[in-house]
């Protein structure tokens, strides 16, 4: 259901994604249910490592192209919360590996 970058698990779904920009800033990890999908981002500062993460919401218009959205309807509200809460346990699970204070 969550997917990282570097040799993580592949999403129980295999469902095409938006095509992401060429760009050499990519999420650390993404975790990703049904068509919600969190980001998180590394940002290494002076004070250190630390992590931000955008929540988006992925659908098809009407020629079949992939989009996102940061706007959620009342259905995607329970999803979103999750999300983000395995997004918190994700950033955890990271600064307790490392001997990071929060």
């Amino acid at each position: 259901m969550s997917k990282s970058r570097p040799g993580g698990a592949v999403p129980a779904t295999q469902a095409e994604e938006p095509t992401p920009a060429p760009d050499k800033n990519r999420p650390v990890h993404v975790v990703r249910l049904r068509n919600i999908r969190a980001a998180i981002w590394a940002n290494d500062l002076e004070i250190g490592l630390r992590y931000n993460v955008t929540v988006s919401r992925l659908y098809k218009d009407n020629d079949q192209q992939w989009k996102t959205s940061e706007s959620f309807g009342r259905d995607d509200l329970l999803l979103v919360g999750k999300v983000l809460d395995l997004a918190h346990s994700w950033i955890c699970e990271q600064l307790q590996a490392s001997d990071q204070p929060f």
